[in-house]
């Protein structure tokens, strides 16, 4: 390979560190409007009336809109509409975000003044506010049920499997919301033109969610509303489906003022309404035999939805597949349950309902690993994938399964045998702070799989200008993880052409075709093979020109640095450009690639569940300061399998953002609420990992094991890069303190309690 693989500037570098890239909140549009939300602000309750009445004579104030402006359909789900757009008087509040009305106003401070005079009459009802509180069902939150949806999955005789085993592990666990912390809060910027169009510029993961459900809401057609993609500052599942929402709220208002409308949320707007990671509940029986395989497993999961199922029954189907963990079982019986609560939604974050069962599967792996006396390296690596066995569906890997490579790659390059004796050396000579090493091995399944393959598709348009010059634009999105720079790479290894001569647009919805979310680590795999698709179309094109117009033979014509040699000629890209140009050759192509079928039994969850699976392994040593509950992440050791790796640099920093996110989850991260209301409204008292906190030292290796279906051999690696953080950060702090823990985020409080109790 030319470029792929190697190190290459970030396209959209210079224009970030500049300050040049124009994010949504920097668009403005002249006579434009400002748009205010107004909330519920209760848990649980019947909206009784709602009086708009004195807020409409502010100064400055254009139009308050309620459910009665609603043209199309007032609801939103992404798997079932169980959420009001703007609640109507006589339905019910289900959370505290919820929203009753939108104001547009020429100023801030009119939205701020009208607000205060809307008065609303709610009649409240007693929350619910847990999920064992929620599964009584003695208050019906949202459906017929709190419990809305169940995935499962049934293979082989686990009652055998546990009627002949050496040992049975059996645990609870627990794990705690997590804030998507992007540093871009939510945004968009509507502008209803007069030719009817509506025009939406949002910071968003999926463009075409927006354009489908703000058509809906406004009741118009899907080619008079164009979203036009902005720069993002970050997502991490959390502008996936909520930019729905965000943009639809602008879009009404606009839509009735005929003027353009920005609506940009405060972090504290951001964190009250926004979906987060959801919190869960897990009650593991794992049996095992006395050399330590794995011969059966039985889970049930419960996730807390909160008010309404927005994207949980398709995370949950993620959490079924991941709950066996990365390895090879054959008897098992997984129950996932999501569950309505009188809380904030809970929807996408990367790793998609999987980081919860990793961390239970992973604990039972080192507590299984002592009893036995086998290393916890060893058990994980008698029990790992490898070609031709199955995983926890059924599902028979043929080709790219390196997860053995990435355990005996961290093993080798952390020195694991003479690390062990250093961490024993250290925690004898000291009593307060002890030092604790935490293995953990993953797999993460590149696609939307099994239950989403009718999104899995991806377009890709390519033109090459007579000057030379090149511009792409890809379905999918662009959010700080380094995708543009990727197709460039892609583009380039085939062209020749230079990376710098090449521009990734942003994607607008009423000239590239709907290429499903840019999630599920599907943006290289998707995108990035039909733009593959496209640019060896274009060059076919142009080598087709070549070899009738020199006379030589296709073979003979070769693309590389920036030139086109041709026999003994050499020209230069833009040359060749010109010299097609001026001859009519088609210098623009469409690519598009679908997902493979996969055959899978929803019933049982056995079969086919995606394309191909990224495995990874990671150990963390941590310093546990027992006096204080203080932990420190020291080091990690971190090595995926994600295929070929085409744009090196993007994929070790995803590896350190992943890392660090992970621990943050593990160790940090808690929102904390009092009567279904968050109380964690900021980062004033909602703590992220911040430059302090990060490891002294994140060593990142690859194993290539190239997936024949992938660009060039690759998969994916955006989500497994934060998956393998938290299980091995958390058995650190339990192999450093000697108790085993089952609980996410780790309370500093329970450290401190087990030292003066005499535990630790």
């Amino acid at each position: 390979m030319n470029v792929i693989g190697k190190k290459v500037k970030r396209i959209d570098g210079l224009e970030k560190a500049y300050g040049t890239s124009k994010y949504v909140a920097d668009y403005y549009f002249e006579n434009m409007l400002y748009a205010g939300v107004v909330y519920a602000n209760v848990p649980h309750g019947i909206l009784k009336n709602i009086d708009i009445s004195e807020a409409k004579k502010v100064p400055g104030v254009v139009y308050i809109a309620t459910y009665k402006d609603v043209p199309g359909v007032n609801k939103f789900g992404h798997v079932i509409d169980d959420m009001n757009f703007l609640v109507p008087v006589g339905e019910k509040i289900r959370f505290e975000g919820d929203v009753l009305a939108l104001i547009a106003a020429e100023s801030m401070n009119a939205i701020e003044e009208a607000r205060k005079l809307i008065k609303v009459e709610i009649e409240e009802l007693p929350p619910v506010l847990s999920i064992d509180e929620a599964i009584q069902d003695k208050i019906i939150v949202n459906g017929k049920s709190n419990i809305g949806f169940h995935r499962k999955i049934r293979r082989g005789n686990v009652d055998d499997a546990f009627s002949k085993a050496d040992l049975i592990i059996e645990e609870n666990f627990e794990t705690g919301y997590q804030e998507h912390a992007y540093l871009e809060t939510q945004g968009v910027v509507a502008n209803y033109t007069p030719r009817g169009v509506m025009e939406i510029y949002v910071s968003a993961q999926c463009p075409f969610y927006v354009q489908k459900d703000v058509a809906k809401i406004l009741g118009i057609e899907l080619n008079r509303l164009n979203v036009i993609q902005t720069e993002t500052g970050g997502g991490f599942g959390g502008k996936e489906d909520v930019p729905s929402y965000i943009a639809s709220k602008a879009a009404l208002l606009s839509y009735i003022t005929k003027r353009p409308v920005k609506l940009i949320y405060t972090r504290e707007m951001d964190i009250k309404e926004t979906s987060k990671r959801h919190p869960s509940k897990s009650y593991y029986k794992v049996a095992f035999a006395k050399d330590g395989k794995i011969l059966g497993i039985k889970t049930k999961v419960y996730l807390d939805m909160g008010a309404y199922s927005t994207l949980s029954p398709i995370v949950m189907y993620r959490t079924m597949v991941h709950a066996s963990g990365a390895y090879s079982v054959k008897n098992v019986s997984v129950d996932v349950y999501g569950v309505y609560t009188n809380k904030v939604p809970c929807g996408a974050f990367r790793g998609f309902g999987s980081p919860q069962v990793l961390v239970a599967i992973e604990s039972i792996m080192d507590r299984a690993a002592k009893k036995l006396n086998i290393d916890p390296y060893e058990i994980r690596m008698r029990n790992a994938l490898d070609r031709n066995k199955e995983t926890s569906t059924g599902h028979v890997l043929t080709q790219s399964v390196g997860a053995k490579k990435t355990l005996e790659k961290v093993y080798k390059a952390s020195n694991y045998e003479f690390l062990k004796k250093e961490v024993l050396e250290y925690n004898k000579n000291s009593t307060f702070k002890k030092l604790g090493l935490g293995w953990s091995h993953i797999f993460y399944g590149v696609s939307l799989g099994a239950g989403g393959q009718h999104l899995d598709g991806a377009t890709a348009t390519i033109n090459v200008q007579s000057d030379g010059t090149i511009n792409v634009m890809i379905g999918n999105t662009e959010m700080g993880q380094g995708a543009k720079t990727t197709m460039a790479i892609i583009v380039s290894e085939i062209l020749g052409q230079d990376i710098s001569k090449i521009r990734v647009l942003q994607p607008e919805t009423l000239f590239i075709q709907d290429s499903g979310p840019t999630v599920a680590s599907r943006t290289t795999f998707f995108s990035g093979n039909a733009l593959k698709i496209a640019t060896e179309k274009l060059k076919e094109n142009i080598v087709g020109f070549l070899a009738s117009y020199f006379g030589v033979g296709k073979n003979e014509i070769i693309f590389l640095d920036g030139k086109v040699f041709i026999r003994e000629k050499v020209f230069s890209f833009e040359e060749i450009a010109k010299l097609c140009n001026d001859n009519n050759v088609k210098l623009s192509e469409v690519g598009w690639y679908k997902s493979p079928k996969l055959h899978f039994d929803h019933e049982n969850g056995v079969g086919e569940a995606y394309i191909t699976y990224s495995f990874a392994t990671q150990l963390s040593l941590v310093e546990v300061d027992l006096l204080t509950g203080n932990i420190a992440l020291k080091k990690a050791w971190v090595c995926h399998d994600i295929g070929k790796v085409i744009n090196f640099e993007g994929a070790v920093g995803q590896v350190h953002g992943g890392v660090i996110q992970g621990m943050g989850y593990a160790i940090m991260e808690e929102i904390k609420q009092n009567n279904g209301k968050i109380l964690t409204t900021n980062f004033n008292n909602y703590l992220i990992p911040t430059i302090k906190d990060i490891p002294e030292e994140i060593h990142v290796y690859f194993v290539e094991e190239e997936f024949s279906e992938g660009p060039f051999g690759a998969k994916g690696l955006g989500e497994p890069s934060l998956m393998s953080s938290p299980p091995s950060v958390l058995n650190a702090v339990s192999n450093a303190i000697g108790v085993f823990l089952n609980k996410v985020p780790v309370s500093l409080e329970e450290i401190v309690k087990n030292t003066k109790e005499g535990k630790l």
